[in-house]
Formats: C-alpha cells, sequence, structure tokens
C-alpha cells in the first residue's frame, strides 16, 4: 500500500522522485518486485529479522516455503545496493541488539532450520544494519551510528568480538559496559 500510494503522490502532484528518508519498518514479508521497488523509490526497509527465530517454523506453515524464506532478504537488499536496517519490536521479541545480529547472520529458527539460508548476511553487515544504517536511515549519520571524531561517542564494550566468534556463538556475547556521550554510563566490572 505505501509502494502504491508513493507513485500515485509522485505521479498525481508531479513531484521529483528523490530520497527524502522514507522507510517502511516491518518490510519483512515482502516480495522481490516490492524490494525492486524500493530501490527506484529510494525507500529504505527495516527488516525485523528475529522473526526468522521465533516464528519461522510457522511461516514455512502459514506462508510456504518460498515467502518464509524471503522474510526479511537482507542479503537480497544488500546485493540490490539497498541501505537496510534491522530491529527488534520490543516487547514483541527481547530488546536485544546482539541477538539481532545472530538472527540476521544465522536466520536459525526454534527447531533449528535455517529460514532463507541465501538471505543470511555477514556479522560485520549485520553489525552495521543496527548502527550506521539505522543512523542513515533517519539522518542523523553525521552524528551517530559509528566512532569518528565529531560524533557522540555512544557505544558498547562487548564481552567478545561479533566478527570473529563462530557465527553461532554471536548470541552469546555479552554488553559488559556502556558509553553514553563519552560517559560510562554501565559497566559489569
Amino acid at each position: 500500500m505505501f509502494i502504491t500510494a508513493h507513485e500515485a503522490a509522485i505521479s498525481g502532484l508531479n513531484l521529483p522522485d528523490t530520497n527524502r528518508g522514507k522507510v517502511i519498518i516491518h518490510s519483512q514479508i515482502i516480495r522481490p518486485d516490492q524490494l525492486h521497488k524500493y530501490k527506484v523509490h529510494h525507500i529504505f526497509p527495516s527488516f525485523f529479522t528475529n522473526h526468522t527465530f521465533y516464528w519461522g517454523d510457522i511461516h514455512v506453515i502459514n506462508l510456504c516455503k518460498e515467502r518464509a524464506f524471503f522474510i526479511s532478504p537482507l542479503k537480497a537488499a544488500l546485493d540490490s545496493g539497498i541501505v537496510f536496517s534491522n530491529h527488534t519490536d520490543f516487547n514483541v521479541t527481547p530488546l536485544n541488539a546482539i541477538f539481532t545480529i545472530w538472527t540476521a547472520v544465522n536466520r536459525v529458527s526454534r527447531t533449528g532450520v535455517i529460514i532463507g539460508p541465501d538471505q543470511r548476511i555477514t556479522p560485520y553487515e549485520a553489525l552495521k544494519a543496527i548502527t550506521i544504517n539505522s543512523a542513515y536511515e533517519i539522518g542523523e549519520q553525521k552524528i551517530k551510528g559509528s566512532i569518528e571524531p565529531g560524533k557522540l561517542a555512544n557505544f558498547a564494550i562487548l564481552s567478545d568480538n561479533p566478527l570473529s566468534v563462530e557465527t553461532m556463538k554471536i548470541k552469546e556475547i555479552r554488553v559488559t559496559g556502556t558509553i553514553k556521550e563519552g560517559k560510562s554510563v554501565y559497566h559489569l566490572y
């Protein structure tokens, strides 16, 4: 419906189809042709890969394997050059960014089925989806999303490196400290 409304607005109002920071939250059940239109119309998806773990098995039953395996198609978006983010939907699933990285990388359901093996992404790409890409989608990439001079010093200290641990162990990583605007606001030790 959003794509149809957007196309009607740019056509009916004779507006240029530029990047206006359009983000569609919960873009998880999307078709390949719709993903293509996201690219054409500069629409940013925010995916919800926790669905692959919590409801992946039931999605295969309800939607069929082909549609279920394309839920939150991170790799297809990446290959299309689409900037995407990934989120939790607290309190539907726990608020745990590390687990969101794990679901994006592994896409394993509760019963151990890989829900869309060709839609898995690397830990680095999954980390970008919850940091710099999220900041970009809301237009705050100049002050948030990465650690560099001039940006807010907001980051977490982790018990292990999500880029180098075995991918199935990513969900075991714990936050041991949190820095907000350069000040320690939480530390485990």
